[in-house]
């Protein structure tokens, strides 16, 4: 639903999940590499993503309506989403639900790439070829309301850029890099090629919270903090590296988007470049963020007017992590986000419009 002024309301943190016809976009050649679904025989709705012999990428427990219903009550944040939507299977029912929550634009990310999904570069080629592919089979059926972050083979720079080039073509608006990808940080001047195509395309890099280094991902396998340890601080990390990197003046123009970490953290960092950049003899921008053109998405959980004061106008976005279930997911959480209190009318038109299309490099594309 536009917002009063007719400004698209934009979701920046959706998700699609993949399912077996996500890779029924391989080559011939390729049908060697394609992924296989197993149920685990004690618990049918848990299944497993299985590459080259091995369990890889991630598959969230196939749930229903019922099951996250009861997930919704207990947690108190509403994770409904029905399966054929989330699924992709029916875009049109994708499309009606964004209704029913407010969401003019969805921009998409993966859900099985969370981790590192196989380390032969010929593999994750295929697999990264048959995903943008889906994807942009999606957007073409999506009626300009469903855009997406493409999946770059990075162990192959010169696959990579090529990629890139073609999903620009079919709806991608981002490149989606994990903070950590096998044993390079993502300051590492090997991606500056990737970076220069990004920035020539108009498109985002999307860090959106994963962890492409296994050794990393099995220390921190086993509860307590799991999940926050293995993806979320390695996204908190990666955003004070490029900050902090030669990154901003070599690509002036490339936004960064951080995505699903919260934004709670957006202070913490502003001082860390304060007194790291004092520290080195330099006089940090008084922007720190809008300088670098970084994006940070937040929760309806966040302290937003708080986190204002460090991130200024022009750094928040919002998400649902539409299709998921775990601690960022709320799909309804642009129409709480509009009825908090505390925020000015102006700070959320700019979250749930502005900074969005500009990050995305929507504004020729995003109507209500």
């Amino acid at each position: 639903m536009p917002l009063a002024n007719g400004l698209p309301v934009i979701d920046a943190d959706a998700h699609v999940i993949e399912t077996e016809h996500t890779w029924d976009f391989m080559e011939p050649s390729e049908k060697k590499f394609r992924p296989l679904l197993y149920a685990c025989p004690d618990e049918p709705v848990q299944q497993y993503w299985v590459v080259d012999s091995k369990i890889r990428g991630f598959r969230f427990k196939t749930l229903t309506e019922q099951q996250l219903r009861q997930i919704s009550d207990v947690s108190g944040r509403d994770m409904q989403t029905p399966q054929a939507a989330r699924e992709m299977d029916d875009v049109d029912l994708r499309l009606k639900h964004m209704d029913d929550l407010g969401i003019d634009v969805q921009v998409l990310h993966n859900t099985f790439w969370i981790e590192q999904v196989s380390d032969r570069p010929e593999v994750e080629a295929a697999l990264c070829r048959s995903w943008n592919r889906w994807m942009g089979d999606v957007w073409r059926k999506g009626n300009k309301r469903l855009f997406w972050s493409c999946i770059p083979p990075v162990m192959n720079m010169t696959e990579a850029i090529s990629e890139v080039k073609t999903a620009k073509n079919n709806g991608a608006v981002a490149v989606c890099l994990r903070p950590l990808e096998g044993n390079r940080h993502l300051t590492d001047p090997y991606y500056y090629p990737l970076y220069q195509t990004a920035a020539d395309l108009d498109m985002a890099i999307a860090v959106h919270i994963a962890n492409g280094n296994p050794a990393m991902c099995d220390i921190y396998r086993y509860p307590p903090v799991t999940r926050f340890a293995t993806f979320r601080q390695p996204t908190v990390t990666s955003c004070l590296d490029v900050l902090l990197s030669e990154i901003p003046t070599v690509f002036p123009t490339l936004r960064w988007g951080f995505i699903e970490a919260s934004a709670q953290w957006v202070p913490w960092i502003y001082k860390e470049v304060v007194l790291r950049t004092k520290t080195a003899g330099r006089k940090a921008p008084d922007d720190v963020f809008g300088s670098a053109n970084i994006f940070v998405t937040c929760q309806t959980n966040d302290d937003v007017p708080y986190i204002l004061r460090y991130a200024g106008d022009h750094c928040l976005v919002i998400g649902t992590d539409y299709g998921h279930t775990d601690p960022s997911s709320e799909m309804d959480a642009i129409i709480e986000f509009q009825r908090q209190e505390g925020i000015s009318p102006e700070d959320k038109e700019r979250i749930l419009s502005h900074n969005p299309s500009k990050l995305f490099g929507l504004s020729g594309f995003a109507s209500a």
